[in-house]
């Protein structure tokens, strides 16, 4: 291994940890005025750009002819690494927010935050609540012409294998009338892999697949549409091997 490359390894984490300070800072200060999260977001792209380049994660996005701009989707991706989510941030040109665990938006200062800029908290030991939430978001999705980010496998691969997907996003989508969006990330993990600090530049690829047309299913469906969606996201997992 390279003196250069020991250096470059080095240099790339107190980078990373000043810039998400720093547009931390910029976005909770935004959040003060920004009601509907818009600029939040705005601030989170540009956090999103930053970690990729010192990161030197090189994004090639497939298949970005297939997301409509002005469209609102739910939005499926595999998880391999904490670099999943800039990259995400920085390619899909739509608007939106993220679903995640409930305990995030307990976090002091970070919760608050977080729900200003519209991100949905979803309980993880309540179904019955997490149904009522998930069934509200849908609503909301269309009338407020916003997209969401779900991670159906509630959590990182530690293998770069698919894990069981979870039914909220399919759920979500039927709720809200809007197509599913199935999103796949290849090469990340090798950026970042699970339990590592240490960021290794590398070529990563994000693959955006056909959107899945929910109409005329009912919430009774969300079992099978998960399974399609997580055979979808595999076939392109293999494709980009």
């Amino acid at each position: 291994m390279s003196l250069s490359y020991l250096i470059s390894v080095v240099w790339r984490a107190p980078m990373i940890a000043v810039s998400t300070a720093v547009m931390g800072s910029i976005s909770l200060i935004t959040a003060v005025w920004d009601n509907d999260g818009n600029a939040q977001l705005k601030v989170a792209r540009g956090w999103a750009w930053l970690l990729l380049a010192f990161g030197g994660a090189k994004v090639k996005v497939v298949g970005g002819e297939r997301v409509e701009r002005s469209r609102s989707y739910v939005i499926v991706s595999n998880h391999l690494s904490y670099m999943d989510t800039p990259a995400l941030l920085w390619h899909l040109p739509v608007n939106f927010r993220f679903m995640a665990k409930r305990g995030l938006f307990e976090v002091p200062f970070i919760g608050g935050h977080l729900r200003k800029a519209g991100h949905i908290s979803v309980p993880q030991d309540d179904p019955r609540a997490a149904l009522k939430v998930l069934s509200h978001a849908g609503q909301a999705l269309k009338q407020r012409g916003l997209s969401v980010l779900v991670f159906p496998e509630g959590g990182r691969s530690p293998n770069g294998e698919l894990r069981e997907f979870k039914d909220g996003a399919a759920y979500l989508a039927i709720k809200g009338g809007v197509p599913l969006l199935p999103v796949c990330l290849i090469g990340m993990r090798e950026v970042l892999p699970m339990h590592s600090v240490h960021l290794r530049p590398g070529k990563v690829t994000l693959r955006i697949g056909e959107p899945i047309d929910v109409s005329g299913m009912k919430s009774s469906d969300r079992e099978a549409l998960t399974e399609r969606l997580k055979s979808e996201i595999r076939a392109m997992q293999q494709l980009g091997r």
